[in-house]
């Protein structure tokens, strides 16, 4: 079976009608907006005040726009429908991908024209957020894929928004307890471990650590997918 363009524009078709219809699901949109109108107000806003109305975009848009449609599909048995239609699995995921990608960026951009965030180094954080924005798309396809109905998807989705999308609130308190230092290794702390090491200076050579991060928590998370999409395949 070939890789077609066509399918995928198919499916990305698909999921914009379904989502203009959806105003509970776009409707999360607005919630980093609101935050960042909040705090994006002053003279001076922290990185960290920065970081955590991305990293809310991140999850509020990318992980539960991604996980509704999806699970939305499910609930509906459509979802079964498109597994035997002619588009293979990599047409399918990143056609389902496609529309919750956009919408994430848009949001990103405005989000961060509000708030005034100009990163020091651009292409190394810009780097950093496509990874994450890839990596939360990835999560959200997951727990698409885990979930059964929409409404299943939105309660899964909020321990994620808790912790990490407003994980960073929680900084002090996560210090103090040793065992908690592996959260600092989470996709949000090391994206604004990124910004903050850029501002100091750093440039490639010196994030590449980082990166290395990102890139192993986008991995695993795509070979969940991958093993959730097949199950679901056999479920079905």
């Amino acid at each position: 079976m070939t890789f077609s363009l066509g399918r995928i524009y198919a499916i990305f078709n698909k999921d914009m009608k379904d989502l203009s219809k959806n105003m509970f699901v776009l409707s999360t949109a607005l919630m980093p907006l609101f935050f960042a109108f909040l705090f994006g107000r002053g003279e001076t806003v922290p990185l960290e005040i920065h970081f955590l109305v991305i990293n809310l975009t991140l999850t509020a848009v990318a992980v539960f726009v991604q996980a509704s449609l999806i699970a939305e599909e499910k609930e509906k048995n459509t979802l079964r429908t498109l597994m035997m239609s002619p588009a293979g699995t990599m047409e399918i995921l990143i056609g389902k991908s496609l529309v919750t990608a956009f919408l994430t960026i848009a949001t990103l951009i405005i989000c961060m024209r509000i708030t005034g965030y100009v990163p020091e180094n651009g292409p190394v954080v810009y780097a950093g957020l496509a990874l994450g924005i890839i990596f939360f798309l990835t999560l959200g396809t997951l727990m698409g894929l885990l979930t059964r109905s929409l409404i299943e998807a939105s309660v899964v989705a909020l321990p994620v928004l808790f912790l990490f999308g407003m994980g960073n609130l929680f900084v002090e308190f996560f210090q103090e307890y040793e065992f908690l230092s592996v959260l600092d290794y989470l996709p949000n702390f090391q994206l604004e471990l990124l910004a903050a090491e850029t501002a100091a200076g750093a440039g490639w050579a010196e994030t590449g650590s980082i990166f290395l991060v990102l890139t192993a928590w986008t991995v695993a998370a795509a070979a969940a997918v991958i093993a959730a999409y097949r199950y679901n395949m056999k479920d079905n």
